[in-house]
């Protein structure tokens, strides 16, 4: 009997153990993240995806570049049509949902199944960097809240369970250079800067817009590096060579298909029309899409791609010269719109609004954590200031959606535990004894 009661003790201080060890075991929570998120796929059934609009859904226009490349027709037709060549869309997401294609059906349950979870995946990895740099800039306890946070909140799952795009892989790319960004002062030798070079080709190769942070990436790795009295000349060159080999081959292809250079994609003159023009109010424009305006998709088919999108750039950059004072209160209105959300028509009419206070209330909380640990001048705080002021800026001037901030939503969810972290912290300093 004592033998039976020893034995059952020790099971159940190893129990104990164990469950005192998984709140800060990355594995763990990138197991638990990635299991709740495959848990969503199948209970909500998010892989099965409309067809009445002939699956234009099942990942909009990169799922139709990918149906094209599977098709033999190669990078081309991003809309449905035969259109021809196109660079509408950066290459590195496209390629790997044609190739899910291939191999289990171009706009099949098992693709929509396997491509979401591939998302979910990226998704779930996300929380490794998010704990490494929560751990190097503030504490272990940040670190352990910010990569449970990232695994279980809800609207974190939200795109990489619902949505075919390339977001979640956007902010594990992110995160991840954020983080080596970080440590590059303390490493030695050329590796860390073949890994920088290379993340960055990646990065540019699957979503243009982290490129704003590339200038503010570089400058602070030199500049701590400098600071510690170590060279980065050489570095610098192999982070370059390696970048421009990375995004070389498109840059290639784009001229030969094109004649002219075309850096990654082409469409921004169509996206500046598309929050500027005729109508705007800070919000996109979505009726002016060639894939909603039949007299669009007209002109696109006839002009090509190209040309098009020049006319839609110039009539832009009219309708912003014309009333400078109007375009830059559309710029402020863009600006609240990237970070309390933008007005969206829903039923009931409660739930945008509900919707968009949360998702103003996590902004808030960031903007706060940040300027938190500015004051408090914590190590890499100004280049979590540069990352939040700089990635957002092409969102002001275009049009934002709640799904554009999510690159930068792990560095977000960091500030926000830090704050509360904060809270608590001087709360318990401040409250008084009791015996």
């Amino acid at each position: 009997m004592r033998n039976t009661t020893e034995q059952e003790a020790g099971e159940a201080g190893t129990l104990a153990a164990t469950w005192t060890r998984i709140p800060a075991s990355l594995p763990w929570v990138f197991g638990i993240a990635f299991a709740l998120r495959l848990c969503w796929i199948v209970i909500g059934h998010t892989y099965r995806f409309k067809t009445t609009d002939n699956n234009f859904s099942f990942g909009w226009e990169m799922g139709r570049i990918a149906a094209s490349i599977a098709s033999g027709h190669g990078f081309s037709n991003p809309f449905g049509p035969q259109t021809g060549p196109t660079a509408w869309e950066p290459p590195l997401y496209p390629y790997l949902v044609a190739g899910v294609f291939h191999l289990f059906g171009t706009y099949s349950t098992a693709a929509a199944f396997v491509l979401l979870s591939l998302n979910s995946l990226f998704s779930a990895l996300t929380c490794i960097p998010i704990f490494l740099i929560a751990r190097r800039i503030f504490s272990a306890k940040v670190a352990v809240g910010s990569a449970w946070a990232w695994a279980l909140l809800p609207n974190v799952m939200f795109w990489c369970t619902r949505a075919i795009w390339e977001t979640s892989l956007a902010a594990l790319l992110m995160a991840t250079i954020f983080w080596l960004t970080l440590t590059l002062e303390d490493r030695d030798g050329l590796l860390p800067w073949l890994q920088f070079g290379l993340l960055w080709g990646l990065a540019a190769l699957s979503s243009t817009s982290l490129l704003s942070f590339l200038p503010a990436s570089g400058m602070w790795a030199w500049y701590s590096r400098a600071k510690r009295g170590k060279r980065s000349l050489y570095g610098v060159v192999l982070a370059t060579i390696v970048f421009c080999a990375c995004v070389s081959p498109w840059q290639v292809r784009n001229y030969r298909t094109f004649g002219e250079f075309i850096f990654i994609r082409d469409n921004f003159g169509a996206e500046l029309r598309l929050g500027n023009g005729r109508g705007a109010d800070g919000t996109w424009m979505e009726y002016l899409h060639p894939t909603q305006d039949v007299y669009a998709m007209r002109q696109y088919q006839e002009m090509g791609e190209l040309a098009y999108i020049k006319m839609r750039k110039q009539q832009a950059l009219e309708y912003i010269r014309a009333d400078y004072p109007r375009f830059f209160g559309l710029c402020a209105k863009r600006f609240v719109y990237f970070w309390a959300g933008p007005p969206k028509a829903t039923r009931p009419p409660w739930l945008n609004e509900l919707k968009n206070s949360l998702f103003l209330a996590s902004s808030v909380l960031s903007f706060w954590g940040l300027i938190r640990a500015l004051r408090l001048r914590k190590s890499g705080a100004w280049l979590l200031f540069w990352l939040v002021a700089l990635y957002p800026a092409i969102y002001y001037v275009v049009f934002p959606t709640q799904r554009y901030r999510v690159p930068i939503e792990p560095i977000l969810a960091i500030l926000c535990v830090f704050i509360i972290t904060e809270a608590q912290s001087r709360t318990k300093a401040y409250s008084p004894n009791r015996s």
